[in-house]
């Protein structure tokens, strides 16, 4: 996305800063710059600033600077939320996503560049978002899903399938491991915002990248420092990494459609929990900046949990109601 020919330099300064200093991925910024345009064209309507019968998709943001900023206020912010709801562009998610870029930008002119002395939506509320519950695989699913793998390609599939449902690594990890990246029983990471993260690797995972390590010595290749590779000789794509996974779900006779490559992760990070991992080892292993992204695991239920309620010595302990005479 071509953000840069219609961003004023104000917003220009916002999307480097997230793109060199906080490290976030392109399609985040792309997100940035989409949610900031959409609110820069709505204020410039709001203000008589452009005619309006103006097309929407056709106001330039290019004019916007800090003066322009500094005038935003609470309520406008309200009314441009509002205005998404009645045009039907908004629901609970996307308010909380429009929320948080708004609140980032501000905040980023107010503390970081200090162009505004005030923040001016500081007070805006966080919309609640109600979070499901992560989909995974039972433990007997997993098994039969490792045990299907067959045919063309099984060394690698069966080695990036075991790294998800063991390491709880994101595709976008998986893609850019290289040979480097294994090390004896550790596997070193690259996560989001380019931090680097150590994960230590089972018996299983070893075994598994062993077995295609010895396949993927056999071949000519393109990227030589690719751990994945396709039968092309390049390196494995997410893409390529997702239409795996789903073949690979169907012909375990699993619902593909229920699953990804993100729910082999879920379920990594499930078995962990329910197997005794606590939750702040587990935030360490996913690479969960913050504790609460973790913690919707505990709300799975936990077959563990239930024993331990029965195991408690009052759990027979019951005392019948008195019976009252009249009373229902």
């Amino acid at each position: 996305m071509n953000y840069r020919a219609e961003s004023p330099q104000v917003l220009l300064d916002f999307l480097s800063y997230h793109e060199t200093v906080k490290g976030h991925s392109q399609g985040t910024v792309d997100e940035y710059f989409l949610d900031l345009r959409s609110f820069f064209r709505y204020m410039k309507l709001r203000r008589g600033l452009v005619p309006a019968d103006t097309e929407f998709e056709k106001i330039s943001i290019q004019d916007i600077d800090i003066d322009f900023l500094r005038r935003v206020s609470l309520s406008e912010i309200y009314d441009y939320l509002s205005y998404l709801t009645r045009e039907g562009h908004l629901n609970n998610a996307s308010r909380a996503r429009k929320v948080s870029t708004l609140r980032s930008f501000f905040k980023f002119l107010s503390t970081k560049t200090h162009l505004l002395e005030d923040n001016p939506i500081e007070g805006l509320d966080t919309p609640k978002v109600k979070k499901d519950l992560p989909r995974y695989l039972t433990l007997d699913e997993s098994i039969q899903l490792l045990e299907s793998v067959d045919g063309a390609n099984q060394e690698r599939d069966y080695c990036i399938l075991t790294l998800f449902l063991n390491c709880g690594v994101r595709i976008s990890e998986l893609v850019s491991l290289n040979i480097q990246s294994i090390q004896d029983d550790t596997m070193r990471v690259l996560g989001k915002g380019n931090k680097v993260r150590i994960l230590y690797l089972n018996e299983a995972c070893k075994l598994a990248i062993q077995d295609w390590l010895i396949v993927r010595s056999g071949m000519t290749l393109i990227d030589e420092d690719a751990l994945f590779v396709t039968s092309r000789r390049t390196r494995i794509t997410r893409a390529g990494v997702h239409k795996m996974v789903k073949k690979r779900l169907t012909e375990a006779g699993l619902d593909a459609s229920l699953y990804s490559s993100h729910k082999l992760r879920h379920t990594a990070a499930t078995l962990m929990l329910q197997n005794g991992v606590d939750v702040r080892t587990l935030q360490e292993v996913l690479g969960h900046d913050h504790l609460n992204t973790t913690q919707i695991y505990t709300h799975i239920d936990n077959d563990d949990l239930r024993i331990a309620a029965r195991a408690n010595p009052l759990a027979s302990v019951h005392k019948k109601p008195t019976e009252r005479n009249g009373d229902l």
